[in-house]
């Protein structure tokens, strides 16, 4: 993915918009996670923000770095299989940098380090809209 210069969306930055674009959604916090989902009694989730390693086995993504957060989406198979079917041996803590969730990519998650603001608009706004829909659909 091409960076801008300046920083992306910070995760409050980001729960607004997602908040703010789908006001049906219902947020609860734990474990260092924010989970985005259309229904308080079942979890399943659209999205989530995490800000810890320690639930993902080795730090994949090492999020004890200053500031650095993933961003996971659940998405279609088409759209996974795009996105980062192909990649054989992904780098799970590159920013900026859409990649298979690295505990849940069989469930076809997709993750993102720190998006800078041009991917936020541009890629994962509609890969939001996709798993927030796809969701819906469903309920």
């Amino acid at each position: 993915m091409a960076t801008q210069e300046g920083p992306g969306p910070n995760p409050d930055e980001i729960r607004s918009w997602i908040t703010t674009t789908y006001p049906d959604t219902v947020v609860a916090e734990a474990l260092g996670a924010t989970f985005f989902s259309l229904d308080d009694r079942h979890w399943p989730n659209f999205a989530t923000i995490v800000t810890t390693d320690e639930h993902d086995l080795g730090s994949p993504s090492n999020l004890a770095r200053e500031g650095v957060f993933r961003l996971n989406i659940g998405v279609a198979r088409t759209t996974f299989e795009r996105l980062v079917g192909g990649l054989a041996k992904p780098d799970f803590a590159a920013l900026d940098a859409v990649i298979p969730h690295p505990v849940y990519a069989k469930q076809r998650w997709v993750a993102i380090l720190n998006p800078s603001r041009e991917t936020f608009d541009d890629l994962v706004k509609p890969l939001l809209a996709e798993a927030h829909d796809r969701l819906a659909r469903h309920r």
